[in-house]
């Protein structure tokens, strides 16, 4: 299967990630694992992971990010809910004040003409609810 992006076959990917508190990194890192797999991508590089400002400091998405080797880029709720997204989110709207984090910190990070190339996936720990949400966006190419 081939990565689904008409944008650049070598783009890197940007993960934005959402997540409760006290969610364990390897949730994260398991979700996000399953997100490029389920797109067609494993093997592309990962350049980076994207938040909320508000969770910035959240464990479980700073461990998965130190165990990705990549930086964690985070943006203000305001400038996220901004962003139009195909899968708004009224619980993220009540619990960091923008409708979506995942599809629209991977859309904001992925900077103008970026595009999303797989939606919000949630996690699925066995016995317990979803802890993080991921989606998944490549920058427009500049070739």
């Amino acid at each position: 299967m081939r990565c689904r992006t008409a944008v650049d076959a070598d783009a890197p990917l940007i993960v934005g990630v959402g997540a409760r508190r006290g969610v364990p990194a390897a949730e994260v890192v398991d979700l996000i694992a399953d997100a490029v797999a389920a797109a067609g991508c494993t093997g592309r590089p990962v350049l980076a992971l994207a938040t909320v400002t508000a969770k910035a400091a959240e464990p479980g998405l700073t461990g998965a990010a130190r165990r990705l080797g990549v930086p964690l880029w985070t943006y203000p709720a305001r400038a996220l809910a901004a962003v139009r997204v195909p899968d708004p989110s009224g619980a993220a709207a009540a619990a960091v004040g923008t409708p979506s984090v995942a599809e629209a910190a991977a859309l904001l990070a992925a900077g103008p003409g970026g595009e999303l190339i797989a939606g919000k996936r949630k996690s699925a720990p066995r016995g317990r609810p979803a802890g993080a949400t991921c989606a998944l966006a490549v920058p427009r190419s500049n070739g």
